[in-house]
């Protein structure tokens, strides 16, 4: 593709060499770099891309795409924009032949829910024999394919190339988390979202917004791409606070919850160790819903996604069929037993997840609740106090543990959290190492006890300082189940 072609369109502040050169591929990475390709120079969290421009030309870079001014190289390109992040996002659609003019796009946002709200939406549409693509947390889902995931949501680079792969294959819908690092940064600018939902908002990532208010505006920015309709939880305060913001735009809006007037809700909420139950009610039908996972942010995701399939068209039969055979890996997931232990290993990794995965746990449990987590580390800082507090006022025991510690010492980790803990009157140990952790609240349950094991999920490894290794909360809490048998 000729570079006229790939910048068609986009605002260019100056051109330095020659204008038709042919374009063979685009990297961010000058790793990826290869000969023929645009390297596109991007700010990143600990790299400036415009170091590498050098290793880029090395590697074959004809084209450089950068947002600062640089000396002229011999025999390159050089393509000054504004803002080079959101350029990649428009010329990789380009190069791409924009895939997403070819589907339809549902996006989720939200802090916590938004990958529950992705598998049951997906499992609704397959079951009515929509071909549907998955992005988020867990992996990358295309057909049978699966690939890892590394960011919630992908660079706009990647997330095109995974666009295009699934108009090659058919697949007409895709259903992806939208992160607010994502929104900020322009990975997803210019996607032609047909629907978009808003799940709720607690403080998170505040080492990166910094405030709660910039947070809620970078997921805010979703609901000005999308076109058909934004399902908003307006039992979120913030829910109700985007719904008067984004009313002035021409998208329609349903809104979603439980306690206060919305188009779609549940009533005649039951829940148990085994599930939930209650009443769909919609302006067009309503009937009896079952879903494997207990609690009221089970119910809250349910709705969530059997909004969107209501704006979609579908029947309450057809809505019921996908949502009630869906089961969410590490997501308030059992794990099997035969020795009369109740162990729940889940994703909260935030003071309200956390405390919603506790407040379920309290509703139905019959002895003590025995929580291990621990925070991840290069995170915000500010949550570990909050999840200690919370898990102290709401367990009867807590392990403290390590959980992603990265760069960081997970000692220190564990003694934020540790601050938040010594509020509350709960008692607890602190175990470094997490498969110890595991095997101390095992140790210490009795029959009608609960462990809740959280803040990893469906994760399979551990990030340690210099090394990954494999941990698995649910296979470790199995293995020693088997070595006490």
């Amino acid at each position: 593709m000729k570079i006229d072609q790939l910048l068609e369109g986009l605002n260019v502040t100056k051109i330095i060499g020659k204008k038709d050169v042919e374009v063979k591929g685009i990297a961010y990475d000058s790793r990826q770099v290869q000969k023929g390709y645009a390297f596109v120079a991007i700010m990143g969290f600990k790299a400036d891309g415009h170091e590498y421009i050098d290793q880029a030309v090395k590697n074959g870079a004809k084209v450089v795409i950068v947002q600062k001014n640089i000396n002229p190289i011999e025999g390159v390109t050089i393509i000054q924009v504004e803002n080079s992040r959101k350029t990649l996002a428009y010329i990789s659609s380009q190069f791409y032949d924009n895939p997403t003019k070819e589907m339809r796009i549902i996006g989720v946002t939200g802090t916590n829910g938004k990958t529950t709200i992705t598998h049951l939406i997906k499992s609704i549409l397959e079951k009515n024999h929509v071909a549907t693509g998955l992005i988020g947390t867990i992996a990358h889902e295309i057909l049978d394919k699966k690939y890892k995931a590394n960011n919630t949501t992908p660079e706009s680079l990647d997330l095109h190339k995974l666009f295009k792969e699934m108009v090659d294959n058919k697949v007409n819908t895709c259903v992806m988390e939208v992160s607010s690092h994502s929104l900020d940064l322009d990975r997803v600018a210019g996607i032609p979202y047909e629907i978009g939902i808003f799940t709720n908002l607690t403080p998170d990532h505040m080492d990166f917004h910094e405030t709660i208010e910039n947070y809620k505006r970078a997921k805010t920015k979703l609901f000005y791409q999308t076109t058909k309709a934004n399902v908003i939880n307006v039992d979120d305060p913030y829910g109700h606070e985007i719904v008067q913001e984004v009313k002035k735009l021409d998208t329609k809006i349903v809104t979603y919850g439980v306690y206060n007037q919305a188009d779609i809700y549940a009533k005649d909420i039951e829940t148990s160790s085994k599930g939930t139950t209650f009443t769909l009610m919609t302006p067009k039908f309503n009937g009896k819903i079952s879903i494997k996972t207990p609690g009221m942010f089970s119910v809250y995701n349910a709705l969530a996604a059997m909004g969107v399939c209501y704006v979609l068209g579908y029947s309450f039969e057809e809505i019921k069929l996908g949502i009630e055979s869906v089961k969410v890996p590490g997501r308030f997931e059992t794990v099997p037993d035969t020795k009369d232990h109740t162990i729940i290993v889940d994703y909260s990794h935030t003071p309200d997840a956390l405390e919603n995965a506790l407040d379920t746990i309290k509703e139905f449990v019959e002895g003590k609740i025995i929580t291990v987590f621990g925070c991840g580390g290069d995170r915000d800082r500010t949550k570990r106090p909050m999840m200690g507090e919370i898990a102290g006022k709401i367990s009867d025991y807590c392990v403290i543990t390590s959980d992603n510690p990265r760069s960081e010492d997970p000692d220190a980790i564990m003694k934020d959290i540790e601050v938040g803990i010594k509020k509350t009157s709960c008692k607890y140990k602190m175990i470094v190492d997490r498969k110890e952790a595991i095997k101390e609240a095992i140790k210490m349950s009795k029959p009608e006890d609960v462990i809740l094991i959280a803040g990893k999920g469906h994760e399979t490894y551990q990030i340690l300082k210099d090394k990954i290794i494999d941990f698995d909360d649910k296979a470790v809490a199995s293995e020693i189940l088997r070595e006490e048998m």
